[in-house]
Parts: C-alpha cells; structure tokens; sequence
C-alpha cells in the first residue's frame, strides 16, 4: 500500500462533514491504512495553514536563541515533559547513542476545574520569544480536536462506541513537541539523525517538517521514504492504541535519516503532536481484539505506567 513517494491519504472533512456513506467509507478507509500500513497522510484535517506558518515561525525563532539562553528553559526534574531538552539527552529505546536534536516540549492546560491539573506540570513559558507559548497553546488545541475525530472514526472501525476514547483523552496528557536537528558540521558516526523506534502515545499527528528525512519499515522490510504533501498531516499509530487492540493496528517503526551531503548545512524542523490518553486509561488489549489467531499479546497497564516505563527505557527519566 505505501509505495515509494506515499503512504494512503484520506480526508477528514469526509468523516467530520460528509454524509452517512461518506463517513463510513472514510472509516474503513482509516482503519485499513492503520492495519496494513501504520500511517496515513490527512488532508482537510482542520489545522489552518496560517497557524502552522506561524508555529514553525516562532519555533524557529526560539530555537535561533543562544544556547546559554535556551538552558534556563531545561528543569530536569520535569524529564523533558516540559521546556527544552538540549542536545543529547534522548535515545531511541534499545539505542545507547543519543539522538541529534534539541526539543521544547508543551503540555496539557486544564481550563476546566478537572483536578487532574495536580497531575500537570506548569508550561514553560518563552520570554524572549512573547509568541511562542501562546502560538503552541493555540495549535495544541487544533492538533487536539483533529486528534479526536480521528480516534472517533478508529473507535467506529474497532466496532466501539464513536465516543469511546472522548472522556479519556478529554483533559489527557499529550504533547506538542518542536525538534531541531541541528545542520551537520562534520563527518556523522552514523547516517541517521532520530534512530528507528516506535511512538509511545495512542496516535502522532506531524504537521509538515521543514525538509525530507522521515521513513518508515514497510512489511518487507524496507524503508519507504514519507513525504506529506503541503496541507497534509502525517497521522501513525502508536504503541499504546497497538496495545489496545492487541497488535491489529499496527505502530510502525520509523527513524529520521540525514540529508544529501548538500544540503548538510540546513537545520531541520519538526513538529509532532503525541496524543496521550489521561495516564488512568487501562491498556489492556480491547476484547474483541483478542482471538484463536491473534492471542493475547500484552499483560494489563496503565497508559502512565506504561509512559513511566518507556521514559526510563529512552534516557528522560532516571
């Protein structure tokens, strides 16, 4: 289904505006892609392109600051789950060599009266960027509602209720994270910039990166390069919602490799949003998931134990 240049499209307006029909085929449509492939590019999918302009704007303004500046924003004891995480802190799980990126890291604000807000830690706040925060907060809320209406349509193709993940990811723990691969000075020890690993959060949303490097490990074993067509978002599964249903949708394997040696004196920007469930959600693999040919796979957890888990393994918790 992925062949070189891409990876299946669907669009959102067809699930969040179209007819009965409309919505249906967009479903199965989804669901397929997440079952043979992992990942799918959306369009229509209601980010306006006005907001992500500004985002990478302000993102990269930040990122341009010195680095003596961007240290006051790193607070250890917030295990890169807030503020900015220099260079070398984080590896992919089963990799010692640390990844070549810096990131800031934004949170949930709980402005309801939820008293789970005890369990958030304060957003780090940019004072030489003044827009920064609020242009994340803002896309925050964007990639959040995207977000819900996409698990709403998995809900209907896993054959539950449309709503069953709305109450677990309303005020839930997710993350808008904006990287920088920094330019490449010298000869790289190894020709990729973000090891291959697996997401940790129920799906990730990726507004378009600023250059090309993202793969992903096809059935056969191949990487396929992803590229996400201007107005696209590139949506993959995973681990947790691969948990959920007991390995039917699939979280897929990806890394990002370097550049042509050319074009070794760009910085790269990203910016994934990691849609997390509150950390109460049992992961234990859905029922209906769970067959004579497809056996349990998975022993119960929580969604904040398993992230507990998981941070320790990749080197931001200790």
């Amino acid at each position: 289904m992925a062949n070189v240049n891409s990876i299946p499209t669907v669009d959102l307006s067809l699930f969040t505006s179209g007819d009965a029909q409309q919505k249906a085929a967009f479903v199965q449509q989804l669901g397929k892609a997440y079952e043979e492939v992992g990942f799918v590019a959306v369009k229509n999918h209601g980010i306006p392109d006005a907001l992500i302009e500004q985002l990478y704007k302000h993102v990269q303004e930040f990122f341009s600051l010195p680095f003596d500046v961007k240290e006051q924003y790193e607070i250890p004891e917030l295990a890169g789950q807030r503020g900015y995480t220099s260079f070398g802190k984080e590896h992919a799980k089963g990799f010692d060599a640390p990844d070549l990126k810096e990131f800031f890291q934004f949170g949930q604000t709980v402005i309801d009266s939820d008293p789970i807000q005890s369990e958030y830690p304060n957003n780090v706040q940019v004072r030489e960027v003044p827009k920064f925060s609020p242009t994340m907060e803002e896309a925050y809320r964007y990639f959040e509602r995207s977000g819900k209406s996409l698990l709403q349509a998995i809900a209907i193709y896993l054959g539950l209720d449309q709503y069953y993940f709305d109450d677990k990811i309303h005020n839930g723990n997710s993350i808008l994270r904006a990287i920088h691969y920094p330019p490449i000075t010298q000869e790289p020890k190894s020709a990729i910039r973000a090891e291959q690993h697996e997401d940790i959060n129920l799906i990730t949303l990726l507004v378009g990166a600023s250059a090309d490097g993202l793969e992903i490990l096809d059935k056969q074993d191949h990487w396929v390069p992803v590229t996400s067509l201007p107005e696209q978002i590139v949506v993959n599964v995973g681990d947790m919602l691969q948990r959920l249903t007991n390995n039917r949708l699939k979280s897929t394997t990806h890394r990002v490799v370097n550049p042509p040696r050319e074009k070794w004196g760009t910085s790269r920007f990203s910016i994934p949003f990691f849609l997390h469930p509150k950390s109460e959600m049992d992961l234990s693999s859905l029922q209906s998931c769970i067959s004579e040919n497809n056996p349990l796979q998975y022993e119960p957890i929580t969604a904040g134990a398993y992230l507990d888990e998981r941070l320790r393994e990749i080197g931001l918790k200790k």
